[in-house]
């Protein structure tokens, strides 16, 4: 049964209406989505079950039209999966799920980063993208996550490795 009380949606009924606005999202109907995402937010409330804000805000960064305005959603996004990381609960619900969650968080970032030319911020998340996906399965999902993250790291010059630096010129 789904019930709201004081003015918050009911926390089974939050992934469910996530769900409904991602898929309106891509149908097409982004200006719509970001509204239903936003009153979402507002329902959920800063103080609202962390895993809820992560997966909200992860996903109300795709729907920003200025980069610096995705960056923000995913910096709460990354600040709520570490809200459950740190929660002392290595074993629940919500570690197991954002566990899977933050290569995809900092892969984002990373791009976020790059799009507002702070290179060396997008490689520090890359990086980080690249060592949470050890995490991800051989299923669709960890593939296309790697598979994002090789993109980029071509993009960005990374060899998979180290830090990249720009070839020497010849004299």
């Amino acid at each position: 049964m789904v019930v709201e009380r004081q003015g918050q949606a009911a926390p089974d009924a939050v992934p469910t209406r996530i769900g409904q606005v991602v898929m309106l999202h891509h149908a097409g109907d982004r200006e719509e989505a970001r509204q239903r995402f936003l009153d979402l937010w507002a329902e959920i409330g800063e103080q609202g079950d962390p895993l809820h804000r992560c997966t909200l805000a992860h996903y109300l960064a795709d729907t920003q039209d200025d980069p610096a305005d995705e960056l923000a959603w995913d910096l709460r996004a990354l600040t709520a999966a570490e809200e459950i990381t740190y929660a002392g609960a290595p074993s629940g619900e919500g570690a197991l799920a954002v566990r899977a969650f933050y290569p995809s968080l900092h892969l984002n970032l990373a791009a976020d980063y790059d799009r507002l030319g702070h290179r060396d911020a997008a490689r520090a998340h890359l990086r980080r993208a690249r060592g949470a996906a050890r995490a991800l399965t051989d299923d669709p999902y960890g593939e296309g996550v790697r598979a994002a993250i090789s993109r980029l790291e071509s993009r960005l010059g990374e060899d998979g490795g180290g830090m990249w630096s720009p070839p020497r010129q010849r004299p």
